[in-house]
């Protein structure tokens, strides 16, 4: 019979080198999924004030304002389209290499809207 101490040691260390490489593929997913979370709550902070802003319950313009709250937020204002009193905003984040964006619209509700 042939000797076979230390294969349980080699067993080990394979499932710990494999465990190892499967949290490295994991981790930057785990993080460009987050920051694809944090740019669409940027974007939706920032519709939601540039349209006060664009109905007149906060002063000032809309489009500045959202930037000021995507900043606040840790991302970038990407674009800002005014149609009335609705507003449509692009936010941006940079992680990693990645480019994560999201956008979001805010405005008052349309007629006839139950």
């Amino acid at each position: 019979m042939r000797d076979e101490r230390g294969s349980g040691s080699l067993l080990a260390v394979a499932i710990v080198a494999t465990m190892l490489a499967l949290i490295s593929l994991l981790l930057p997913l785990s993080v460009v999924l987050s920051a694809k979370q944090r740019a669409a709550g940027a974007a939706d902070a920032a519709a939601l004030v540039a349209a006060d802003v664009a109905v007149g319950a906060l002063p000032g313009f809309p489009c500045e304002a959202a930037a000021a709250v995507a900043a606040a937020n840790g991302a970038s204002l990407g674009g800002c389209e005014l149609d009335g009193a609705v507003v449509t905003v692009a936010t941006g984040i940079v992680i990693l290499g990645f480019d994560v964006q999201a956008r979001a619209t805010a405005g008052p509700p349309r007629s006839g809207v139950n």
